[in-house]
């Protein structure tokens, strides 16, 4: 019985873990959505999105391109791009996505 409540207990530690660390990275638009950069601030903006890659400069050639267009940038280093219509729905020719 003392076993199934510390089960049932740290379930609930963990669940609880894991809601707070959601919540501490919610997307707020108006920090992130269409046109909430000026173009003065894409460079450093795609620094910070393509600081992990090892593709570096291709990301950093597509990345300023993309935000010259979309004056947004995705929050974190990969994904988040619902956040950014424009920049989530660029596409090659190839239909592949354009923005890192």
């Amino acid at each position: 019985m003392a076993m199934v409540k510390l089960l049932c207990l740290l379930l609930l530690a963990l669940l609880g873990i894991s809601m707070a660390a959601e919540t501490q990275y919610h997307l707020d638009s108006a920090w992130y959505g269409p046109g909430s950069l000026k173009s003065s601030q894409c460079p450093s903006q795609c620094t910070r999105r393509c600081s992990k890659t090892q593709y570096h400069k291709p990301c950093m050639f597509f990345c300023q391109k993309c935000c010259a267009k979309c004056l947004c940038v995705p929050p974190g280093f990969f994904g988040n791009k619902a956040v950014c219509p424009c920049y989530n729905n660029w596409k090659t020719q190839q239909g592949g996505p354009k923005c890192p």
